[in-house]
């Protein structure tokens, strides 16, 4: 018991091993603890926010679950571009190439912040125009449309937040990746019902000053994160020079992330769609639909911990030649999640109702909340093993095949599915569940049977 507590304090401390050659279930420990608090803290900041929000009423529910929905866009560029990072970082710290590793971080950092240019450019400029096209109601326009652009212009802090955690968790450094989140999420805890509500000194500025809020405090957490990165606290020791240009590293960093990129933007495309469909049902159904998945990731994102200790390892284990070592990493992390996952799943099944009263006094976002929270939540389990199977392709190198069970799952069965059980079987906005949940089920057992084929463990990065 001691040593257990002993490992705990270790990897709550960043205390640095060769994950490589400690026993696998301390090396699991010493990622999984830091990764799982890191999220947890980012599960409680996305509950807070909306709390605060869902006090100024549907219309700015429904603005912040909008533009969320866009912004899974810049999420799906930013974690693309971070399973390129942590499939090259990990695979040369495990192959004991601390030098270019830390080249190909810079370059993962350059190509984050050119593509971000290209989004907030247009977000800035268009984003009333976004809206109307997302169907959304002319006073949920009126109300939102500044908070539409405050995160779409700075979604360049949510990109290198993505990046430069991967950096640090593929390096075996996942503590000062929570430590960022930390400062980043206090921040944002403290201004967001300031800004909203006009607390203090602070003007009162509505939704608006949720966006302001998460921004001011992901801003903060990036210049910590260089600050880290420079002062050479991990493994990784970036230097000036390192962002010059280096074409191939940059090209292979590009490569690798454009099948993380193509992922998860057929899966959060996706997302974007169901909110469409949604929209036909008007403001009520979507914010109702907003605080379900708000809870859903809330006990989603801890298992997202989980599966990034998985790529680390499987990452640094294939640089080390034992891809044996990292095809039992893959299933006892996945063992451990399901795990946590089933008691999640109990919750939702059975007591739905008092997850969504915390946001809903009532009325018909109540309803759709309650409804939706039970019915994803019947597969929990399948999700946290989907998560962990996809995670160990990409720590291999291996993003396009989790695209591809992505682009059958979510385009060729989600979405079509969605749309027939919404709009002619009678089900309505409880079809749009329903799919959710049958696409993920059929994603994780595809994605478990093309992993025990075994092909991911050749992947050359």
């Amino acid at each position: 018991m001691k040593q257990l507590f002993r490992d705990i304090w270790d990897a709550i401390r960043g205390y640095e091993y060769d994950l490589t050659k400690i026993k696998l279930g301390k090396a699991i420990l010493l990622l999984s603890i830091p990764m799982v608090v890191e999220m947890l803290m980012e599960s409680f900041f996305a509950i807070l926010d909306i709390y605060f929000v869902s006090r100024l009423g549907d219309e700015a529910i429904s603005v912040v679950g909008l533009t969320e929905s866009l912004m899974t866009i810049v999420y799906a560029i930013g974690i693309g571009l971070a399973m390129a990072t942590t499939g090259i970082v990990a695979r040369r710290i495990g192959e004991k190439r601390d030098r270019d590793a830390s080249i190909a971080a810079s370059q993962a950092i350059l190509l984050g912040i050119l593509i971000s240019a290209f989004i907030a450019i247009p977000g800035i400029i268009f984003a009333k125009k976004i809206l109307g096209m997302m169907n959304a109601e002319q006073k949920v326009i009126d109300i939102g449309f500044s908070f539409t652009q405050i995160m779409l212009g700075g979604n360049f802090v949510i990109m290198l937040l993505f990046i430069n955690n991967a950096i640090f968790r593929s390096a075996g450094a996942p503590a000062l990746s929570m430590r960022v989140l930390l400062v980043a999420n206090a921040i944002n805890i403290v201004l967001d019902p300031c800004l909203i509500f006009g607390i203090g000194p602070f003007p009162q500025l509505g939704v608006t000053g949720a966006a302001v809020a998460t921004n001011i405090g992901r801003g903060i957490g990036v210049l910590y994160q260089f600050y880290l990165l420079f002062k050479h606290k991990s493994r990784i020791d970036l230097r000036l020079s390192d962002f010059i240009l280096h074409l191939k590293v940059m090209w292979k960093v590009l490569y690798l992330s454009g099948g993380g990129i193509l992922q998860y933007l057929i899966a959060t495309s996706s997302w974007v769609i169901l909110y469409r469909i949604l929209a036909d049902y008007k403001s009520e159904v979507i914010a109702g639909y907003t605080i379900a998945i708000r809870v859903f990731v809330f006990f989603l994102l801890p298992a997202w911990g989980f599966s990034n200790a998985a790529s680390t390892l499987v990452g640094q284990n294939l640089g080390a030649k034992d891809p044996g070592r990292a095809e039992r990493a893959v299933w006892y992390t996945s063992i451990v999640n399901s795990a946590y996952m089933l008691i999640a799943m109990l919750g939702f099944v059975i007591f739905p109702q008092y997850f969504i009263k915390l946001f809903s006094d009532g009325g018909k976002s109540y309803e759709v909340g309650v409804a939706c929270l039970q019915i994803m939540g019947y597969g929990m389990v399948f999700y946290g093993f989907g998560m962990i199977i996809a995670q160990a392709f990409n720590g291999a190198g291996d993003t396009y095949t989790p695209t591809v069970l992505n682009f059958i799952c979510f385009w060729l069965i989600e979405i079509p599915l969605a749309y027939y059980l919404a709009k002619n079987s009678g089900m309505k906005e409880n079809g749009v569940f329903y799919s959710i949940l049958i696409s993920e089920t059929i994603l994780a057992i595809l994605g478990i049977l093309v992993f025990l084929r075994g092909k991911w463990k050749l992947r050359t990065v």
